[in-house]
């Protein structure tokens, strides 16, 4: 028995005919049994909160209502159930915006929603969600509910919710439920999974990623999937896209929700066929007693200019206009001023453009007065009394509101996840019946049996993951100076304030080098940036990976845009693209 699970959004404005092309595509044999689709991110949560100051009926995602004006019609049509988070903060609101155009539509289509995750704001927040489960999921499709829309879930949860309720799966069958979290966090961000963002691209036809189809998984009984995707879109499904995605905002070896911790230091990929990646051998153990819940709150106000310096004493010019912006800005002097010189310039350049650098100047204050007029005078009336050349990219606006995430945890018990079924019974989800934290089991009352307590006093023994072994080193050779990336790919990106690069490489006398020679400190020195940050290596040997993370590198999260790459999209390439010594033998 397996259920083919399809995902087709990875994030609020992802490819809008996504929805039309997974249920439709892969003929009679190739239909997906449910639709999943992920909208939201943290950025994401700041702007629905922001729209809902101004509407408090919005908060949910407007284009997944515009898709499903199409695609309530064909899922209709071809009996797929559709779960998505475009719920946002306000996933009664999206309920009941589908059941009108349900009826407008003329379907008989059968709307629930999850709601609960939406806790009291505090410390000025715009918004403080809880990250759910899939269990309340579950219980709007045992229901009979056609479409399902979340708030707050986690975005395996999308996947973890349709398979308790297909295959029955009861909340302790850690195992099985830790493949559905390993399969969901493949699916959340869509053709990460196919070829999207992927290092190895160039080992590929470009135009097979041109436009890369979206993935599904056929999920089986006992927790193990394949991912693959419709025949006939583009892109490619292999072990490395796989892998890559697995990566992705991760950490170490346990990765925590609110259904299972998965080990993903069991996770085994197989490739089964073209276009298909077999995931099996994950583990499981019970979830932790808490909920992340992340808050999103307007941290203040900001604005930029950004100078050209074109030509010859770019270090100069530089200087010049900064003292002048400095001087001008002494008495009312925002909070934090921050300047960064890029240099894009070259020496003798056949174009004014390639001739150019350019200095960022970014300013943050809580008032929006000390970043508007302030700045905006500083800058415009250095036009025709500063260095030789004068211009900028575009004239400075007055500013704008810049957005804060921070995450923090509550007890599980406290959050009233609640499955709004489609006649409208509320239902609420229970707690998990057995948790688990550093340092402590706990279990709930109803879990008296002798042999649960044997299992808990075993977990308890065996509380940390063991430092897993490294490979043999490689034997001494002759080396040549090359870039990281011509054997090792990467991925990173963001989780709040801090930021993962996980590296992986394809073959085991490849990892026999990576993971000898990529050590914390070697990070540091390939990346300066992280000199001062607090950095974290986790060793993945089963996925011939290594996963790094950095505390704090992004400041207070994407919205805050901390720095040029605000959200650590690239930190990985950046790796990548430094050299160091690699064994001949490997090239």
């Amino acid at each position: 028995m397996v259920l083919r699970i399809g995902n087709a959004s990875g994030f609020y404005g992802d490819r809008f005919d996504a929805v039309r092309e997974m249920l439709t595509g892969g003929g009679p044999e190739g239909a997906v049994d449910v639709l999943t689709g992920d909208y939201l991110a943290e950025l994401t949560m700041l702007i629905l909160g922001r729209d809902q100051l101004k509407d408090p009926a919005a908060g949910y995602a407007k284009t997944f209502l515009r898709q499903m004006e199409e695609g309530l019609g064909l899922a209709h049509d071809r009996g797929i159930r559709i779960v998505a988070n475009a719920g946002g903060l306000n996933p009664a609101g999206l309920a009941d915006a589908l059941r009108t155009l349900a009826a407008k539509l003329g379907l008989p289509t059968r709307v629930a929603h999850v709601e609960g995750d939406r806790l009291p704001a505090v410390d000025g927040a715009l918004a403080a969600n809880a990250y759910l489960g899939g269990a309340g999921i579950a219980a709007c499709l045992a229901a009979g509910a056609d479409v399902v829309v979340t708030g707050r879930v986690t975005d395996a949860a999308l996947v973890t919710g349709p398979a308790q309720w297909h295959f029955g799966w009861g909340p302790e069958e850690y195992d099985r439920l830790a493949g559905a979290v390993v399969a969901g966090h493949v699916l959340e961000c869509g053709t990460q999974a196919t070829g999207g963002n992927y290092a190895f691209f160039r080992d590929h036809d470009p135009a097979l990623l041109r436009r890369p189809g979206f993935p599904l998984a056929e999920l089986h009984e006992d927790g193990s999937a394949v991912i693959t995707k419709h025949p006939g879109t583009g892109g490619l499904v292999d072990v490395g896209t796989v892998t890559a995605q697995l990566l992705y905002e991760t950490a170490g070896a346990r990765y925590p929700g609110p259904d299972v911790t998965a080990r993903l230091d069991t996770v085994r990929l197989t490739q089964e066929g073209p276009d298909r990646v077999r995931i099996d051998g994950v583990r499981g153990e019970a979830p932790p007693p808490t909920l992340k819940v992340g808050l999103s709150r307007l941290g203040g106000f900001r604005n930029e200019v950004v100078f050209v310096l074109t030509g010859l004493d770019i270090e100069e010019k530089a200087a010049l206009v900064r003292g002048q912006v400095e001087d001008a800005l002494a008495g009312a002097r925002p909070r934090e001023v921050r300047w960064e010189l890029v240099r894009t310039d070259r020496p003798d350049a056949d174009t004014e453009e390639t001739a150019s650098a350019l200095l960022r100047l970014v300013v943050r204050d809580p008032a929006p007065e000390a970043v508007g007029r302030a700045l905006t005078g500083a800058a415009v009336e250095l036009a025709l009394g500063s260095y030789p050349g004068f211009h900028v990219t575009a004239p400075p606006g007055k500013g704008a509101p810049y957005g804060v995430f921070e995450s923090a945890y509550v007890p599980a018990a406290d959050v009233p996840h609640t499955a709004v079924l489609p006649d409208g019974t509320r239902v609420p989800v229970p707690v998990p019946p057995r948790t688990r934290e550093p340092g402590a089991v706990r279990e709930s009352e109803d879990v008296p049996e002798p042999e649960d307590v044997r299992e808990l006093e075993a977990v308890r023994e065996s509380e940390a993951v063991p430092e897993p072994a490294l490979p043999e080193p490689l034997p001494p050779g002759p080396t040549r100076r090359v870039p990281l990336g011509r054997i090792a790919g990467a991925r990173s990106g963001d989780k709040g304030g801090d930021a993962n690069v996980g590296v992986w490489v394809r073959t085991e006398e490849e990892w026999r080098w990576l993971a000898h020679a990529l050590t914390v400190d070697r990070v540091r020195e390939l990346l300066p940036e992280a000199a001062d940050v607090t950095i974290t290596r986790h060793v993945l040997p089963r996925l011939r990976a290594l996963n790094f993370t950095f505390a704090g590198i992004l400041g207070e999260g994407v919205a805050s845009q901390a720095r040029f790459d605000p959200q650590a999209k690239a930190l990985g390439e950046w790796l990548r693209s430094r050299a160091t010594d690699i064994p001949e033998g490997l090239l």
